[in-house]
């Protein structure tokens, strides 16, 4: 089947969220071919370029969310109408304090804000008139005003403005930025029955209310909804929500393709923590806070499936309008493969109490077991940062040594401090540690060492992760916040007995198969400490009970499988109906059989290499790295439609008669 794939700051960008998994999905599923749709959120992320693609993705189609687009095209009386009606419905929507009814769209008369009573009879449907959406009563004979549901009516109102930018030629990006979306905001925000925080909205929180808008419903503009684009795939999977989805929705609106929408976070989450750290003023995070949710409902409302890799994101999901019915819940798969020695080792280096030695031996592989105190040392890895709590780490290794005082901690960092206040938290660590610690020597000739060191993966010490897990009898995780614990499932495949903190999917991710304490506890997560380095055999049990768990449900064949098996549920159920016409105006059945996008056996011709041409993509955006040209493949003869005659798509509303 051909999938569009579509990516917000991701892939196929060497640099961006989402890159490592979107590339191991797009590469194992190699019987299907890919369509890729990327939204890049800055100018430096088009110039790092892109990673090397596989032979099944066909085209790729990149358009920037960053900077400022005005195509300068100028609408007439009739478009400005039109524009003034669905822009003014959107504000009045994220104005709405939650009560229907009392605020609402004006009649079609244009006009934009004006309050009136709700419709009185039945409840709206929608319809389509010229070519434009329209509410319709429950018989579908005309308008009926306005709806009681705001989701409909923040339905009515985006995909309106995305035929209107239809219609006009994409042309919307002014008119977004313009001082009549300014002022359907402010009108919005003045009319009875609008919520505290907008009445208090000034004129600069207007304009960057409107020129967030701009960008988060820049993918309207775009020129992606026609046969030659998303409306000739037969599945559109979208690697994130919120803008990310947005096209998805519109392909769903215009051409009818199912919708995937995949989220390993919650990007409603995600936008309230953004805004409360940029200290936006309470007004803009107010309405901005509005839009996305509405978005994400709306999202989850056409979507086919929802994937999630945890249940602390899928309790968001429920909480914006999913519907428990169209939720999977598909792990994020990683690569086991670097801690595949360590794993096979036993565990950590005190795994197996005193022995404290691998099968390869050594100082420089995973394997290595031979590191000084190895049966009684913590291990932390991760980012530092304040959501880590190193903080109560530390307070937790002071009781660790008080009933164990052998004992040594390696805080280990995966990456370079990101910003001034990651790199000031870890100079506070490592004061801190320094106050707890003094340094130690074990007789009158020997050198002082702290029993606490930082290090990062690619030192001296740590020239891998895998050897991080490898040289520790216990792995901690002292977080305050976390999402799907990455390093915690990487501990897991190494074998390595954990402590955790009991936040985001930790428990759902380790099972029973460590031992999880409350978050802000340094007694009681030295305690548990304690009691693991204390039984090495039961540091064993867990270890190997953690790597099975792991490569059950963790792994990356274990995600493609899952995807795998969701595609070719949501085509069954919702199969792209497409009516192929001859010259003629005559029906063209077997036009294009499902046989030419299925992989055959080896030597079986499959479907044509369509990436000798041009990749399309916006004009900033730097071309991807050199690679191999892939042989040119060709459909078979059967396959192609009977000649002289021209295939075209025939229109929605005439396939429906």
């Amino acid at each position: 089947m051909r999938i569009g794939l579509v990516t917000e700051g991701g892939y196929p960008y060497a640099s961006g969220d989402g890159t490592l998994w979107c590339e191991r999905l797009v590469r194992g599923l190699g019987q299907h071919e890919f369509d890729l749709y990327a939204l890049s959120r800055s100018r430096r992320q088009e110039e790092d370029g892109w990673v090397p693609l596989p032979r099944q993705v066909g085209r790729v189609r990149t358009a920037p969310l960053w900077g400022t687009e005005d195509t300068g095209a100028r609408h007439g009386r009739r478009a400005r109408r039109r524009f003034a009606e669905y822009y003014g419905e959107l504000a009045a929507v994220l104005c709405a304090t939650g009560t229907a009814g009392q605020t609402g769209r004006a009649g079609q008369t244009g006009r934009v804000g004006r309050t009136g009573r709700a419709g009185q009879g039945a409840p709206a449907a929608w319809g389509a008139r010229g070519g434009r959406a329209v509410w319709a009563g429950q018989d579908g004979t005309g308008p009926a005003g306005r709806s009681d549901d705001e989701a409909d009516r923040f339905a009515y109102a985006l995909y309106g403005l995305a035929e209107l930018a239809r219609d006009t030629g994409g042309g919307l990006a002014g008119a977004l930025r313009s001082e009549s979306a300014v002022r359907a905001l402010e009108h919005a925000c003045r009319a009875p029955g609008a919520h505290r925080e907008a009445r208090e909205a000034r004129v600069p929180d207007l304009l960057g209310v409107a020129v967030h808008l701009e960008h988060a419903l820049r993918p309207l503009t775009l020129d992606w909804y026609g046969d030659d684009g998303l409306g000739a795939a037969d599945l559109c999977h979208t690697a994130g929500g919120g803008t990310a989805a947005l096209p998805g929705l519109l392909a769903r609106h215009f051409c009818d393709v199912p919708l995937l929408v995949t989220e390993y976070g919650a990007p409603l989450r995600a936008h309230h923590l953004a805004a409360t750290a940029a200290r936006t003023a309470p007004a803009v995070r107010s309405l901005l806070a509005a839009f996305h949710a509405r978005l994400a409902a709306e999202v989850y409302r056409q979507a086919a499936v929802i994937t999630h890799g945890n249940a602390h994101t899928r309790r968001w999901q429920e909480r914006c309008g999913a519907d428990r019915a169209r939720l999977r819940t598909v792990p994020p798969g990683m690569d086991a493969t670097p801690f595949a020695e360590a794993g096979e080792a036993g565990g950590g280096a005190g795994a197996s109490g005193a022995r404290g030695v691998g099968g390869t031996g050594g100082s420089g592989g995973a394997g290595a077991r031979t590191r000084a105190h190895g049966a009684d040392t913590l291990v932390w890895t991760g980012r530092v940062e304040p959501a880590k709590d190193l903080v109560s780490l530390l307070h937790a290794f002071a009781e660790v040594r008080w009933e164990h005082p052998g004992a040594r901690l390696r805080i280990v960092a995966t990456a370079a401090p990101d910003g001034h206040e990651a790199a000031d938290y870890l100079a506070h660590c490592k004061a801190l540690a320094a106050q707890l610690f003094p340094y130690e020597a074990e007789g009158p000739h020997t050198v002082g060492e702290n029993p606490v060191a930082f290090e990062e993966v690619g030192g001296p010490e740590v020239p891998a992760l895998a050897d991080a897990y490898a040289s520790g009898a216990v792995v901690v995780l002292s977080s305050v916040v976390e999402g799907f614990p990455s390093g915690l499932v990487e501990a897991m495949f190494s074998g390595c007995a954990t402590v955790s903190t009991d936040v985001g999917a930790v428990v759902e991710v380790i099972g029973g198969t460590g031992l999880v304490v409350p978050p802000r506890n340094p007694r009681a997560l030295g305690e548990a400490c304690v009691a693991l380095l204390r039984d090495p055999e039961r540091r064993a049990r867990l270890g190997a009970a953690a790597r099975a768990r792991a490569l059950e449900l963790f792994t990356v064949e274990r995600n493609i499988a899952a995807f795998h098996s969701i595609y070719l549920e949501v085509v069954s159920r919702c199969p792209v109906r497409r009516v192929v016409l001859d010259d003629s105006g005559a029906p063209l059945p077997f036009a294009a059989p499902a046989e030419s996008h299925l992989a055959g056996p080896p030597g079986f011709p499959g479907p044509p290499d369509r990436r000798t041409g041009p990749a399309t993509r916006h004009p900033g955006t730097a071309a991807p790295g050199p690679s191999v040209a892939a042989p040119a493949r060709t459909a078979p003869s059967w396959a192609a439609a009977a000649p002289g005659r021209t295939p075209t798509r025939r229109p929605a509303t005439e396939a429906a008669r």
